[in-house]
Parts: structure tokens; C-alpha cells; sequence
């Protein structure tokens, strides 16, 4: 096995690396702005794929907010994209990432425990006690080597961290400059190098939990994500990636169609509290995402080869579809009995029949 295959989840630029290699190659008369390592509309292809150089579409969006996300970058301004969970922000911004500075890994995790010292910058404590705060003793977090080495960083769910962490970017956003007050001289002063920039997100859901200043807000352009809006090119995602994940999961057998068919048809309709005839739903508090739905389509699969030798059966996804849809949620789990009563009992298809039978296999 390769490094690559041995590794769960590489990065984008690992990942994708002999695409963004031809996409370098072939990428000569378009201008690029300073610090990009592909011009824009390389960036572009990479993103949503170039039949001719053989580089598959890898973000199911909107082209123009792909668009409207380069020139925020372009032009220095920060870029905050925001949606509900699971529609892609973080694979978005790893792309973009990964296209622009080569290294999609300079990264902060948003949380309620994250310090400053865990953006920024921290200390090796026994050279500190050794030699005093000196430049060898200094532990670059991903701001400071984003900053260093001109290069984009992620700050994943910017929201979910205290206030006064996410006012700690004004300076960096505002003056390009990080100051390290510890020391003298020119090392007292980091200032940023052409191509460094953040792409945060955050989650609708999370919205007013630590809600941002408005000094910080103005210092980022917002781009919201939205679910996918087409049940055709959601499925063709699932079935894509899903395929995907259980090749690296070690089963041959791809997904069966018709549980992806009931799989995603389930989710949409729950996540919009409508099913396909414009019938209402009660829609569960719990998030049915298509990342969501793509997980418990990994986990149908690999149910279905390692305990049986075969593909996943309805009766695999209503075991997986549980601890989606409703987890620990006991109003979650009556809104997803009543829909197996009133709307999956009467779909037709042998296949959604099965499904109903199944559903004595949901918890309680």
C-alpha cells in the first residue's frame, strides 16, 4: 500500500496531487494574483473540474459562489462562508486551500476550549526557562506559519470559540501584522507574507452562541452554502463518494441503488419537512445533511460486505439511519416512527415495502 492509501484522510493537495500538478503545468497565460500559486481560473477547474485535463468536479455548488469566494481571496478580504451542517463549507475551504497556497493544513478546530496560545503562537517552556523568550524557544501555531509562509489558513466553526479569541484576528485581518510582544527587534513584529489570508466557517446552528463583534464581521466577506437543491446530482454525490470511502474501507461491492434511492429520498424529505407530493413533515431536530447521508451510506456498505458478504439491505439502513436521524433524541425517534407509518408504508416498490418491514429495527 501506498503512504496515500495508508493515511485515513489525506489532505486535498495529497489527495488531488497529479491533478494540481497538471493543473500547474497547463496553467502558463492566465495571471495570477501575488502569493497564488494557480491563477483563478485554475483554482476554478480544480474545484469544479476540467474534462480536458482530466480533473474531476469535486465541490456539487454553485459556480458563482466558487467565483465570488476567489476574488474575496484575491482581493485580501477574508472569506467566512457559512450554512447548515454538512453541506461542504470545510471541503469547500480545504480546496480552495489546497488550490491557492498548496497546503490546506495550516488549520484551527473552533471550540469552546480553543486559546490564543493555540491560534498564534506558544512556547517550548524548557528552552523559555533555558534561554529566555527568544525566537528558537517560540512554537508557531497555524496563524503564525499561515502569516510566515504566505500561505491561506482554515479556521473551522469561528463561532464556536469565545469572543475574545475571535477578536484576536482583528489586528491580523486589519493590519496583516502579528505581534509578538515577547520579543525584540524585528522578531517582535510578524507581518504577512503575499497569499496568506483565512477562510473561516460557521454553522447556522451554532449561530448566537458566541455571536461575532461586528469589528470582525466587517473584516470578512460572508458566502452562505446551501444543501444541494437537485435529488439527482445529490444521489450521484452519495453514490460517488460512498463508492469511494468503501474502496478505502476494504469492500469491493458498490452501494446497491435502491438503498441509496430510499436513503437519500428519506433525508430530503425529513431535512425539508415535505415529502416529494408536497405532503408536510415533522422534520427532526437532528442534522440530515448529504455529508450525513453519504456517512450512513459508508456504513450500510461496510455492514452489509463484513457481516454478510454482500451489499447493504434496507434493513442495514434502518440500523444506520437511527443514529442519524435520531441519536439521542427521543422526540427525534417518534417523528421517525410516525414517518415509517404514514408516509413509508404507502410509497410503492418492493423495495420501500422492505424498508417498512424493517422498522422494527429501530430502537425502543
Amino acid at each position: 500500500m501506498s503512504e496515500t492509501t495508508q493515511v485515513q484522510r489525506p489532505p486535498a493537495e495529497v489527495l488531488h496531487a497529479e491533478e494540481l500538478a497538471r493543473l500547474r503545468a497547463a496553467d502558463t497565460q492566465d495571471p495570477r494574483p501575488p502569493g497564488w500559486q494557480l491563477s483563478l481560473q485554475a483554482v476554478r477547474r480544480f474545484i469544479l473540474g476540467d474534462e480536458k485535463l482530466k480533473v474531476r468536479r469535486k465541490f456539487v455548488g454553485n459556480a458563482s459562489l466558487v467565483d465570488r469566494a476567489m476574488v474575496t481571496l484575491a482581493t485580501g478580504r477574508g472569506l467566512l462562508l457559512v450554512g447548515d451542517p454538512g453541506t461542504a463549507k470545510s471541503y469547500l475551504s480545504e480546496l480552495l486551500a489546497a488550490a491557492i497556497s498548496g497546503c490546506s493544513t495550516w488549520t484551527i478546530q473552533g471550540g469552546a476550549a480553543v486559546t490564543e496560545d493555540q491560534i498564534k503562537y506558544s512556547w517550548n517552556y524548557a528552552l523559555l526557562v533555558a534561554e529566555g523568550p527568544t525566537a528558537r524557544a517560540l512554537v508557531p501555531a497555524p496563524l503564525y506559519q499561515g502569516m510566515q509562509r504566505g500561505q491561506v489558513v482554515r479556521f473551522e466553526e469561528i463561532t464556536r470559540c469565545p469572543l475574545e479569541v475571535q477578536d484576536s484576528l482583528l489586528s491580523v485581518l486589519s493590519e496583516r501584522v502579528l505581534a509578538v510582544p515577547e520579543l525584540s527587534g524585528p522578531e517582535a513584529m510578524l507581518f504577512a507574507r503575499e497569499g496568506f489570508n483565512i477562510i473561516a466557517t460557521a454553522n447556522t446552528r451554532d449561530r448566537g452562541v458566541n455571536e461575532m463583534s461586528s469589528a470582525l464581521k466587517r473584516r470578512f466577506n460572508f458566502e452562505t452554502v446551501f444543501p444541494i437543491a437537485d435529488f439527482a446530482t445529490e444521489i450521484a454525490l452519495v453514490r460517488e463518494e460512498t463508492a469511494r470511502l468503501l474502496e478505502r474501507s476494504g469492500v469491493p461491492a458498490a452501494q446497491d441503488e435502491k438503498v441509496l434511492e430510499m436513503l437519500v429520498t428519506t433525508f430530503r424529505e425529513l431535512r425539508s419537512g415535505e415529502t416529494t407530493d408536497g405532503q408536510a413533515l415533522e422534520r427532526p431536530s437532528a442534522v440530515l445533511s448529504t455529508a450525513e447521508a453519504v456517512a450512513v451510506a459508508h456504513a450500510v456498505g461496510v455492514r452489509g460486505w463484513f457481516l454478510r458478504g454482500g451489499t447493504g439491505s434496507a434493513e442495514d439502513l434502518v440500523e444506520c439511519l437511527a443514529g442519524t436521524a435520531v441519536k439521542d433524541n427521543a422526540e427525534d425517534l417518534q417523528r421517525l416512527r410516525r414517518y415509517f407509518e404514514q408516509r413509508i408504508r404507502r410509497k410503492s416498490g418492493e423495495h420501500w415495502q422492505r424498508l417498512y418491514e424493517a422498522r422494527h429495527l429501530l430502537p425502543g
